[in-house]
């Protein structure tokens, strides 16, 4: 049995824990008691400790006696999480989908010989594994990812919850969007270009530019077309655009009687019932992966690859939590099982060009009721 500790007790974080507790001995950490024992109570055999990540000598030395490391804390502790986890010497997995390039860890990763696979969850994350294994098999021209997770009953006016923070949430609602077009780098405001796509089982939603390609800007230079964008239920983006541009997601503190308060965090906190996924409550991830090129024949092919997957009342789990969740223990049991063992910094696409690697992590996935449904056409 290998020794993991997974770094954060949220709804992701505990399903992650979970998962590997069926093979591994998983002690889960959190600043929260109440979330550790929250996690605690859903599964009997997780060990549970109470750790800083921002206390470098007391969280390094919690690392020491571990395996693998599961990263899942929220994304404005990620960088400097996933830097003392390197020093540290283990091998990562992170899901925190922190604002910085983490590939500038991959010189410090080499040096102390870590393994450290990033942005590992959904998307970012198994549309990078998609993308990597088919970038070995075809000349890629285009590359769409669209994807979303929503709760199944509609809340007015926002129709919007998620198992994590509404920090994470609104870092993408403001962060500038990058794509790429006819091989240049495009720059555009978040929630912008707002189309109506349809999907089976959901109906219409609305997509928007959000800035999800990350590391396959860097990692994927040769292909012309990339683009990711959000799914939302119709009407979510004015709403959002309404309090971003009323000033509600700034950082700058401003004077109110007398008391020093910054916007973002008060939206945050207002916002913070408002979104939050109730633990029995219902909601879906969906995502349509695009990819077109030539294949090895020469041919114009079109690869198309459906996910629509449901919160499991069985386990309690939300399917963001699965989703992105299993996904990551996918890649934790690739590092352990030798599968993959190169040194450094690896995006997902870097995981899913190995035909093995890829093969793997779909057959995980197919086990917990995870399916990603292929077609191929020829234009």
């Amino acid at each position: 049995m290998s020794k993991i500790i997974v770094i954060g007790a949220g709804m992701v974080g505990s399903a992650m824990a979970i998962d590997l507790a069926k093979k591994h001995n998983v002690t889960i950490t959190d600043l929260s008691d109440e979330a550790l024992n929250k996690a605690r109570q859903k599964c009997g055999t997780l060990s549970t400790r109470q750790l800083d990540v921002t206390n470098k000598p007391d969280f390094q030395k919690a690392l020491k006696s571990h395996d693998l490391v599961v990263s899942a804390v929220p994304g404005f502790l990620g960088f400097n999480t996933l830097k003392s986890i390197i020093e540290a010497g283990k091998d990562v997995v992170d899901i925190s989908f922190f604002p910085e390039n983490a590939l500038e860890l991959d010189a410090l990763a080499k040096k102390h010989n870590v393994t450290a696979i990033v942005d590992c969850g959904v998307a970012p994350g198994m549309g990078n594994i998609i993308l990597g294994f088919h970038n070995e098999k075809m000349k890629l021209t285009d590359f769409e990812c669209l994807v979303g997770g929503l709760p199944k009953i509609k809340k007015w006016p926002f129709c919007y919850k998620a198992p994590f923070s509404p920090i994470d949430v609104i870092e993408e609602y403001t962060r500038p969007a990058r794509y790429v077009q006819d091989g240049k780098e495009i720059v555009r405001e978040a929630l912008t270009d707002i189309e109506y796509v349809d999907f089976d089982k959901i109906g219409t939603l609305e997509s928007f530019n959000s800035d999800g390609l990350r590391s396959i800007i860097h990692t994927m230079p040769h292909i012309p077309n990339m683009k990711e964008k959000t799914l939302r239920y119709p009407g979510h983006v004015e709403y959002v655009s309404v309090l971003k541009e009323s000033g509600f997601f700034e950082t700058k503190k401003i004077d109110i009687n007398g008391y020093m308060i910054s916007p973002l965090d008060f939206t945050s906190n207002i916002l913070f019932n408002e979104w939050r996924l109730g633990e029995n409550e219902e909601e879906f991830t969906v995502m349509r992966i695009t990819l077109k090129g030539q294949n090895r024949n020469s041919q114009h092919e079109e690869i198309i690859y459906d996910l629509y997957d449901e919160y499991d009342p069985k386990t309690n789990t939300s399917s963001m939590a699965r989703t992105t969740g299993y996904t990551a223990t996918a890649a934790a049991n690739l590092i352990l099982e030798g599968m993959f063992t190169e040194k450094g910094v690896f995006p997902p696409e870097m995981v899913g060009k190995h035909e093995a690697c890829f093969e793997f992590v779909l057959s995980y996935l197919n086990d917990r009721n995870i399916h990603y449904l292929k077609t191929t056409r020829h234009p």
